[in-house]
């Protein structure tokens, strides 16, 4: 591949993921974000996930709106289980605040909780968009594949701290690259800990 071709694949990939964002954006909205986020999210992860595999060429609108539409339901409800964790884990905190001298102890097992939800939820959509398993099973996936990609996690952290600084700088790509380019990255790099994954199944069968 010449270096021209390079450019205008890499130019293409580009204007494909700021289309992505977009879609993501206004689907967010047409849920009136609450119950838009979590099935836009699954859809732009759906679609960025194509792109990667190059799969057959695709109309990235249809498969969007596919997407958003049949996950529409479950999305929410998973949703909903990591907005009502984010509730409890809330008034938790604020209660021990108000009781600190009695139940001290109890700090760390809510920073783990915490620390535990936020990892499961960086690998939640990717597991979501490459895995076909029943309801609880996305969360509990997510989390296994956390807690045993200890450099996927922290290439995957960088990776989102890289981005919000950079939008910080340049606040004008937020609405055409910041939640799709995290998409492609954070595909990316579950990549990696699906393989090995595959891999040690295989290796036990």
């Amino acid at each position: 591949m010449s270096g021209w071709e390079k450019f205008n694949r890499i130019s293409y990939r580009m204007i494909e993921l700021a289309y992505i964002n977009i879609l993501w954006i206004l689907f967010t909205l047409v849920g009136l974000v609450i119950f838009g986020i979590f099935p836009a999210t699954a859809a732009m992860f759906a679609v960025t996930r194509k792109l990667i595999k190059d799969e057959e060429k695709f109309d990235i609108f249809p498969a969007f709106w596919t997407s958003f539409r049949s996950e529409f339901l479950r999305t929410n409800g998973l949703g909903f289980i990591f907005l009502a964790s984010s509730y409890f884990f809330y008034f938790d905190f604020y209660f021990l605040q108000l009781n600190s001298g009695e139940l001290q102890f109890l700090f760390p097992v809510l920073i783990f909780i915490l620390i535990s939800g936020i990892l499961t939820l960086l690998f939640f959509f990717p597991v979501y968009a490459h895995f076909n398993l029943k309801f609880f099973q996305y969360i509990k996936q997510s989390f296994l594949i956390a807690i045993t990609s200890p450099i996927e996690v922290i290439t995957l952290g960088a990776a989102a701290g890289g981005i919000f600084f950079i939008a910080t700088l340049f606040p004008g790509i937020i609405p055409l690259f910041t939640g799709s380019v995290f998409a492609y990255v954070a595909t990316l790099i579950s990549f990696r800990a699906f393989a090995r994954i595959e891999r040690r199944q295989k290796a036990q069968t």
